[in-house]
């Protein structure tokens, strides 16, 4: 097996939107001392730079794909990382009460485009019940160009030149939105929304 085979997994780009996702969550105000929760964290590609730069045992990454965490490991281990003690866990049904732990940042990358809508409103309600009361929830999703009336799959194009379909439309959100922050991804055609969102308690 192509030793390698994780960084291409996520979607490529490693180093570039690796350090595109450090440095976003950074200027949001992220520092050592605060919990991070890293969802959908993959192989590491933005963990690696979470876990270099927070205080020890304060990085916790999930993920349903225990290969892709197992590859994860193995890149914090070559880089020396496992001494700060990441929390790597595979979860599915985003209960991430399980973690035992509340958070003052919370990050889904690239996890909402992956999708259906019932899923991404599981993720949202399960976020409001371990995110301190001041705590910051950054994802990016698609923005849905064809306008709030439109109900089916919005088809986007990779990279690669297949298409892939997000099933996010227009409904109730269980926190309250803040700021908005749009940011291209390198190489790819789409636009990512950055939304923070505060909580509502």
């Amino acid at each position: 097996m192509n030793q390698v085979w994780h960084r291409e997994a996520v979607g490529g780009l490693w180093e570039e939107m690796g350090r595109l996702q450090f440095d976003f969550v950074a200027n949001q105000g992220l520092k050592p001392d605060h919990k991070l929760l890293d969802i959908g964290c993959g192989s590491m590609r933005g963990g690696v730079h979470f876990v270099s730069y927070l205080e020890n045992g304060n990085y916790y990454g999930v993920d349903c794909n225990k290969a892709l965490l197992d590859a994860g490991r193995n890149e914090l281990e070559t880089q020396g990382l496992l001494w700060k003690d990441p929390i790597l866990e595979e979860i599915s049904d985003f209960a991430f009460v399980r973690l035992g732990a509340k958070f003052d940042f919370l990050l889904a990358q690239s996890v909402f485009t992956h999708l259906d809508l019932n899923s991404i409103m599981r993720c949202l309600v399960n976020v409001t019940k371990v995110m301190n009361p001041l705590g910051r929830f950054d994802a990016t999703f698609f923005l849905n160009h064809a306008g709030s009336t439109y109900l089916d799959p919005i088809p986007h194009p990779t990279r690669d030149g297949r298409r892939i379909v997000s099933d996010l439309r227009p409904g109730p959100l269980p926190l309250r939105s803040g700021s908005l922050g749009v940011d291209r991804q390198p190489g790819r055609p789409e636009c990512s929304l950055h939304r923070r969102l505060e909580s509502s308690a």
